[in-house]
């Protein structure tokens, strides 16, 4: 097989930033060492971090990291109300963190701040190579202090979809030359001509003019040829390339264009008209990556053959040894996949973002099981809105139902509806422990690349984030 060249100027693989906390520090690491872009996830990552803490730090890796943050108090107040020594107790809850708001305390976002500096740091400790972080447009509320703290550690790249950032170029120059940033809070319900804002300085969070933050490299995760060229001409700030991602990818995908139409297996039907037109992409001048089934080293040369500077690829580095998902579920799903009973579907209902979500399913998954306790304590995909007063509210269409519609919220809209920050955050071993000692179930997502992970695998039964990349470059 002939190896696909190197572009030493960009990076050839992009490993995806894979929420939450899949794409963990030692999974960014192995792929930056390898002379490549590794990513950290920033999604509910502050959630993660004092989880870690709480589960007693096992090698002592988040503490070594607080060491190096510049404003020591942070760290000092974070052990003393989340480190637990000897970890938690059998069946012990974890202690929470305060739901995100529009106007939160300092002490809040320092602990967003902390997080993101401590993953990044630990992805970028003992080499040169590039390391990113990805945060979802659509989880607006952490991410200026989450920026901020990755900033502080030096991340090199920025990667957003979920919505569209036009407003992070802004925030990322912003943040870089120490100076408040600001960007639009969307709230359902506001009147014609108001808007909410958010906004964080630097400086109130104890960020001094001395600390460098440099400027990362912001890269748009885009699902449409308009949207790509909407952001390089109307950001507010520079953009530095695209990501182009198919339906096949995991996690959120784009809707599809035009009438929504279901398959007789209850997913979205896409067409024509949602297959990006790459040449007009590449008319922008910028570097571009492609993303969702590109897994494969015919992917790859395909993508540079097609002017792509290179691939992002999630779903082959989710089930390596250094990714973030519990051992014990990363086993089942390849036992599984190598039996060939695994399925990926896309589910337009279960997101409470609306859009639609891979789920993975697999014999004895326990799907038609009893479904979880509708409870929502995390809140990362709350909605905004302004209610009868003029006051602004918080809703999820996966919460109680009741309490849901209360607040104005359709009925309609909570049928189907999943809770992901608690699944998400029991695929990789923090699950919540609810009453009676029940643990928060996972909820799996991948992308359609792991119905055929077999064939990379062969007789393997785990593998490294190494042995991807050097499937992916031919070697």
């Amino acid at each position: 097989m002939t190896t696909v060249p190197r572009n030493i100027m960009l990076p050839t693989i992009i490993q995806g930033g894979m929420g939450v906390g899949v794409s963990n520090w030692p999974l960014a690491r192995a792929v930056a060492r390898a002379g490549h872009l590794g990513v950290v996830s920033g999604t509910a990552l502050d959630t993660v971090f004092v989880r870690r803490l709480q589960d007693g730090d096992p090698g002592g890796h988040v503490r070594r990291a607080i060491e190096h943050f510049p404003i020591a108090h942070v760290g000092e107040d974070a052990l003393k109300r989340y480190f637990l020594p000897n970890g938690r107790a059998a069946a012990q809850p974890y202690k929470m963190l305060p739901m995100y708001k529009q106007h939160v305390s300092v002490a809040r976002q320092q602990v967003t701040m902390l997080a993101n500096f401590v993953e990044v740091y630990l992805a970028r400790e003992g080499h040169d190579g590039l390391v990113g972080v990805n945060l979802l447009t659509k989880v607006q509320l952490p991410n200026l202090a989450s920026l901020c703290g990755a900033m502080l550690a030096g991340v090199d790249y920025v990667l957003m979809g979920a919505g569209i950032p036009r407003e992070i170029p802004g925030v990322l120059d912003a943040l870089s030359e120490h100076r408040t940033a600001s960007m639009k809070f969307d709230v359902e319900g506001m009147p014609a001509g108001e808007s909410e804002v958010l906004s964080f300085d630097p400086a109130a969070h104890g960020v001094e003019q001395s600390m460098p933050m440099k400027r990362p490299k912001f890269i748009a995760i885009v699902a449409a040829t308009s949207l790509a060229a909407t952001l390089a001409k109307k950001a507010n700030g520079h953009v530095d390339g695209f990501v182009v991602e198919g339906p096949t990818a995991g996690g959120h995908n784009a809707p599809p264009r035009g009438e929504q139409k279901l398959n007789e297996r209850g997913e979205p039907i896409y067409g024509e008209r949602d297959v990006v037109d790459l040449a007009r992409i590449a008319e922008l001048g910028l570097p571009f990556w492609i993303a969702g089934g590109a897994g494969s080293p015919k992917a790859l040369v395909d993508a540079l053959v097609a002017g792509a500077a290179g691939v992002q690829v999630g779903t082959l580095f989710a089930y390596c040894e250094e990714s973030g998902i519990a051992e014990s579920l990363k086993r089942e799903v390849l036992a599984h996949a190598a039996l060939g009973d695994l399925d990926v579907v896309t589910d337009p209902r279960a997101s409470p973002t609306g859009y639609p979500f891979k789920v993975v399913r697999w014999a004895g998954d326990n799907a038609d099981g009893p479904r979880r306790e509708r409870k929502c304590d995390l809140g990362y995909l709350r909605t905004a809105y302004r209610d009868a007063d003029g006051r602004i509210g918080y809703r999820c269409p996966a919460e109680p139902v009741d309490a849901y519609v209360k607040k104005g919220g359709a009925l309609e809209d909570t049928e189907g509806r999943e809770c992901l920050c608690n699944g998400l955050t029991a695929n990789i071993g923090q699950p919540q422990v609810r009453s009676g000692g029940i643990e928060e179930p996972p909820l799996l997502t991948s992308g359609d690349d792991l119905l055929g992970i077999q064939n990379f695998l062969g007789t393997r039964t785990t593998y490294t984030a190494s042995d991807v990349i050097d499937y992916l470059m031919g070697r």
